[in-house]
């Protein structure tokens, strides 16, 4: 009796321990999904805000709206395309390693931005725009570089194995349409065979009957006519 109680015991304490570890999953995924629920809905504002900046603005407030929705973008869509390619292709995971080092400096600079979007003196700002746009343009192009690069080489993949397809199916296609390479050679034989084998049939029944084709110039042995086709043909008389 002890022994089932202790079992028992150990099985709600199990149960306990499997049910808080679970609690603890699921807590754990639904924060996360928060975060990046939050996180998704942040960027978008502050990407809409961004847009409308460098639209309904003008002078340096709107320079610098734009410099940000630029490397922003740019970033977002490198990052995209490295993370759904790295997948397939194990080969990326260097570039994805060099533009984690890129988005530091992209982070560095958009950080810079933004506090120079809320700095009153608006003279030293304009001095800084020469250089931040060439840093923007120095970001963006790097990471512009590894996006059409990971897209050409997927793209070039996608090329050599639908060329291989297509080899493949052109050889099959070939196989499955056999006959019509052998079709005139065996009508052919075919034919020759049907009229030898009418020739042989025709001989055949000939040699039967006894009958011959047309008739010969020399009269035929009278000996050598039977009636029915039962009776054996008389042999011919041989001279010596």
């Amino acid at each position: 009796m002890e022994a089932v109680i202790l079992i028992l015991g150990l099985l709600f304490v199990a149960f306990m321990a499997l049910g808080v570890y679970v609690s603890v999953k699921v807590v754990g995924a639904a924060k996360r999904g928060v975060d990046r629920t939050i996180t998704q809905a942040r960027r978008t504002v502050e990407e809409t805000t961004l847009r409308a900046k460098s639209f309904g603005q003008v002078g340096v407030a709107g320079e610098l709206a734009q410099l940000r929705l630029s490397l922003r973008t740019s970033m977002r869509a490198t990052q995209e395309a490295l993370l759904a390619g790295v997948a397939e292709d194990a080969s990326l995971s260097e570039s994805l390693g060099l533009f984690q080092r890129l988005s530091v400096h992209g982070r560095e600079l958009d950080d810079e931005l933004k506090r120079l979007e809320r700095e009153p003196d608006r003279a030293t700002v304009a001095s800084l725009l020469p250089g931040l746009k060439q840093r923007t343009e120095r970001i963006t192009h790097s990471a512009e570089s590894l996006r059409w690069a990971a897209r050409d080489r997927a793209r070039q993949f996608a090329d050599d194995d639908l060329a291989a397809l297509n080899t493949q199916i052109d050889v099959e296609a070939g196989a499955l349409r056999h006959w019509t390479v052998e079709e005139p050679s065996a009508g052919a034989g075919a034919g020759a065979g049907a009229g030898a084998g009418g020739r042989g049939v025709d001989g055949a029944q000939g040699a039967q009957t006894g009958e011959e084709g047309p008739e010969a110039l020399t009269a035929r042995d009278p000996r050598t006519q039977t009636g029915y086709p039962w009776q054996k043909t008389v042999r011919p008389e041989t001279t010596n």
